[in-house]
């Protein structure tokens, strides 16, 4: 499936070492788009792309969504800021960082902070962009940020949503980024915002910071 992305261009994949350089895929053209089905979460579109070399045309399913944020929390002492909570997709509990929607204008570090705020009652300082990611380059549109903030600590009372219900835990790094290997840890995202982090974290550690 194909997925428009606005301006957004496909990063360059060079060949595997001593291979031959693949020939590179064609560039469908965009054409008109309408609107399957809007919810309050996410639109859906139907939007037509023309490969320039077949002459094909085909409409392909897109979902629009808010770009998101997870944020990676770390406090002094070398601990996540971890989140348990219900899931209703998976109909479980799932263990991720703090995140949530970005609110349109919104910039993705104060997304970041506000979500890690309302969600554990943590703020810190030094918060950047570590990453940002497309969820599912198939079938949406939208980005998912990952932000750092460091030297968190709880300053206030969590925010939630109406429907949202929040487990807050402090877990060590390298605990945390081990259970991401084993399978312990099982949003996409999150593993994203994690892998992101890694070399942060590992350089800190070579510091002795």
């Amino acid at each position: 499936m194909a997925s428009s992305s606005g301006s957004d261009q496909s990063p360059a994949h060079p060949p595997a070492s001593g291979s031959p350089t693949a020939p590179q895929p064609s560039r469908w053209t965009a054409g008109a788009a309408r609107s399957l089905t809007k919810t309050r979460v996410f639109d859906v579109r139907g939007q037509s792309y023309a490969h320039p070399v077949r002459g094909t045309e085909r409409e392909f399913v897109v979902i629009d969504a808010p770009d998101w944020v997870n944020v990676v929390a770390v406090t002094p002492d070398g601990r996540l800021v971890l989140v348990n909570q219900f899931r209703y997709g998976i109909d479980a509990f799932s263990w991720e960082v703090p995140g949530g929607v970005i609110d349109a204008g919104e910039d993705p570090v104060e997304a970041g902070l506000r979500e890690l705020s309302e969600e554990t009652g943590y703020t810190g300082r030094g918060a950047r962009l570590l990453a940002t990611v497309h969820p599912n380059p198939a079938i949406m549109s939208n980005r998912c940020h990952l932000v750092l903030v460091e030297d968190v600590v709880r300053t206030g009372p969590q925010a939630w949503d109406p429907d949202e219900e929040i487990e807050v835990a402090l877990r060590p790094v390298d605990e945390v980024l081990a259970e991401a290997r084993a399978g312990a840890i099982t949003h996409s995202l999150v593993l994203c915002a994690l892998f992101a982090y890694e070399p942060v974290w590992r350089e800190r550690r070579g510091r002795g910071v």
